[in-house]
């Protein structure tokens, strides 16, 4: 071994000892912040819990009253197709004036109004209406509420006008198109699948900025980062180690998450490899601390860190296409979306544990997410040596 090799060996294990000796020390400033681990702690664990048991998107329970002036046996039959657990019956009400009141308290969700004669006009085959009063102030729950109310009104009234012809809904002569829905990957649409899943890797996103910001304003706090600056280190084997710290711990939580609270609890499906998920996740956690090395440079407390994390973070959610579809979306929107890491990484992750999609499926996203988490990543690099030199 000649002299160039043994000096590029001595060099590559000095760089490799400073990294090592460094992540340690930023490990150990780490657990000395308590509020900061009952942070992390809490986040991965009892938000993650109480997100997929408190948060629902389906429709369960709306109360719902009635008024009914027909008070026959058809009135009675349709008032009863409206059962648990999308409905809960709250009772008659003696005037429609009441029910307007019940809506506007938010006493209840729905007033079913049958008129007179509505019996009379379905065995006479005459139209008969009934009015359906929904409160929308959750436009979600008030979507689902009139769409479940419109189909179930609409198969009663089909019935009864087969039973007038003397058919049955059984019968094959009777002219009918039956809408079957198959639901891939979450058969049961099981609303904590999709939720447990979509706050951890929101949960993620914060940390993977908020964390490398906090370690490097920390140092700045306590007048640390010049002592560092007159070391023999270079201003990337600072912040590396900061990043590789920070990845460690937010990939020990996301196993927690994943292992601790999701699986057991929630029966989340990990049908793609694990492996995959967590390197798709250790290279959107370390592209996208990029964006907590440039807040640091800005910010002068931990304070400031905190609201820069949420100024950031903010726009990513909501713009992920995780809580609004892409299509719901303006045009404008949309193509901030398009260069949003998040997005990406959101479509890569639901794609290997709901869908159990591999590389070869999702290589694109992978693509493109380490693509625009690279940019991010040398503007942060670009920020901080300018900042220091």
């Amino acid at each position: 071994m000649n002299r160039k090799h043994k000096t590029f060996l001595s060099r590559t294990g000095i760089w490799l000892l400073r990294l090592r000796v460094m992540t340690v020390k930023e490990l150990l400033q780490l657990s000395r912040d308590f509020i900061l681990i009952f942070f992390v702690v809490y986040a991965f664990t009892l938000d993650i819990y109480s997100a997929g048991a408190g948060v629902t998107l389906q429709l369960n329970k709306a109360a719902m009253v009635f008024h009914d002036n027909d008070r026959s046996f058809a009135s009675r039959e349709l008032i009863g197709r409206f059962q648990e657990p999308h409905f809960s019956n709250k009772g008659e009400i003696s005037h429609p004036s009441e029910g307007v009141r019940l809506l506007d308290r938010d006493r209840a969700m729905i007033v079913l109004d049958i008129p007179p004669r509505f019996q009379e006009c379905l065995l006479m085959g005459e139209p008969a209406n009934v009015q359906f009063q929904v409160d929308a102030t959750n436009s979600v729950l008030g979507f689902l509420a009139a769409s479940y109310g419109e189909r179930i009104v609409g198969e009663f009234g089909m019935e009864a006008g087969l039973k007038r012809l003397g058919m049955s809904t059984g019968n094959v002569a009777a002219p009918m198109i039956k809408d079957d829905h198959r639901v891939w990957f979450n058969p049961n649409q099981n609303d904590a699948w999709f939720m447990s899943i979509t706050e951890l890797l929101n949960i993620i996103t914060v940390f993977s900025i908020l964390l490398p910001a906090a370690a490097m304003v920390r140092e700045k706090e306590r007048g640390t980062i010049e002592q560092l600056l007159v070391s023999p280190l270079t201003p990337f084997q600072i912040m590396v180690p900061k990043m590789l710290a920070m990845t460690l711990v937010i990939l020990a939580g996301t196993a927690v998450s994943l292992f601790a609270v999701m699986e057991p609890l929630f029966h989340v499906p990990i049908k793609g490899s694990v492996l995959l998920f967590f390197g798709v996740t250790t290279l959107y956690i370390l592209n996208t601390a990029g964006l907590g090395l440039f807040a640091a440079t800005i910010a002068r407390n931990l304070a400031q860190v905190g609201m820069l994390t949420v100024l950031i973070v903010a726009p990513m959610i909501f713009l992920s296409g995780a809580w609004t579809p892409p299509e719901a979306m303006a045009p404008w929107m949309r193509l901030f979306m398009y260069i949003s890491p998040l997005h990406y990484y959101i479509d890569s992750c639901l794609g290997i544990l709901l869908k159990g999609a591999g590389l070869e499926i999702l290589w694109d996203s992978v693509l493109i997410m380490v693509l625009l988490g690279g940019a991010v990543f040398g503007v942060g690099m670009w920020r901080f040596r300018r900042q220091f030199e």
